[in-house]
């Protein structure tokens, strides 16, 4: 069995995107820039926009985070988020979800310019993804993308098997996975015989929500496992959807939680702000 190591991965792809950017800086005198915009203090937010703040500075972007309080107003929100569509020293805008209840989240995401939609949840983005035609591609997805060329995983007529469905994760890594040549099923927690479908899967991809949801009677003897899970169990610490001990003596291949799919996402968003920086310059 070969641990999937997307910590690793992520340290290498991020200094090789630093020297990417200094270069950028030297030769063109462009930097990109990524704001990021948190409402409330949802303390897993916080967390997450420390990360990425971190991860932005170490690549040598601009960063600004914009702290807004639970009372602001969906109106407020909306023309800040204009602001910085206008404002083109900024390459990427991001909102950190969730959003407080009087916020219309869907309306807050749409209202970013998709130029600049580095989490690719706008809808211009979306559909050019399902039309083959991806330029902003949510992190998560893009992030394992990266893992299966890093490790060699050939997807082409493979049977894959994505467990979650949520626009996030679910839906553009089922696309990510077709356009590789993979045969792709999308499963959901309503699936009748789910473990039985999951259990023909040569590629597995949980992003149910659910922790340890997945043992080992859903595996494939020599399967890629990819756990996109983070969940908290009775003592508080962090657990995948899959239940790692159980599963990893069938897989060939497997993500750990932490140090899997997490720190990749994040370097994916560092990525795609690059690439913003390049195309819009």
């Amino acid at each position: 069995m070969t641990l999937i190591d997307g910590k690793a991965l992520a340290t290498k792809m991020q200094a090789e995107l630093a020297t990417k950017t200094a270069r950028l800086k030297e030769e063109k005198g462009l930097i990109p820039g990524l704001v990021v915009i948190l409402v409330g203090e949802d303390a897993a937010s916080q967390v997450y926009v420390r990360n990425k703040e971190r991860s932005a500075l170490a690549a040598g972007f601009n960063s600004q985070v914009v702290r807004l309080p639970e009372t602001t107003t969906e109106a407020e929100l909306l023309d800040l988020i204009e602001k910085y569509n206008q404002d083109e020293a900024w390459h990427g805008i991001l909102v950190q979800l969730p959003l407080p209840e009087h916020i219309d989240e869907e309306k807050v995401l749409f209202a970013i310019s998709p130029e600049k939609d580095v989490d690719g949840f706008h809808p211009t983005n979306m559909g050019k993804l399902w039309s083959g035609h991806a330029v902003m591609v949510p992190s998560t997805p893009a992030g394992i993308m990266e893992m299966f060329k890093e490790y060699q995983v050939d997807l082409t007529g493979k049977s894959a098997v994505v467990i979650g469905r949520s626009n996030i994760v679910g839906k553009p890594m089922a696309q990510l996975l077709m356009d590789a040549n993979a045969t792709v099923t999308i499963a959901h927690s309503r699936t009748k015989n789910l473990a039985e479908l999951a259990r023909q899967a040569d590629i597995l991809v949980v992003a149910i929500g659910r922790g340890h949801f997945v043992t080992k009677e859903f595996v494939k003897e020599g399967a890629v496992v990819i756990d996109v899970g983070m969940n908290r169990d009775e003592n508080g610490k962090l657990i995948g959807d899959v239940k790692f001990d159980e599963v990893a003596p069938v897989a060939s291949m497997i993500t750990p939680v932490p140090g899997g799919v997490g720190p990749m996402t994040i370097t994916m968003l560092m990525e795609q702000t690059y690439e913003a920086a390049l195309r819009n310059s």
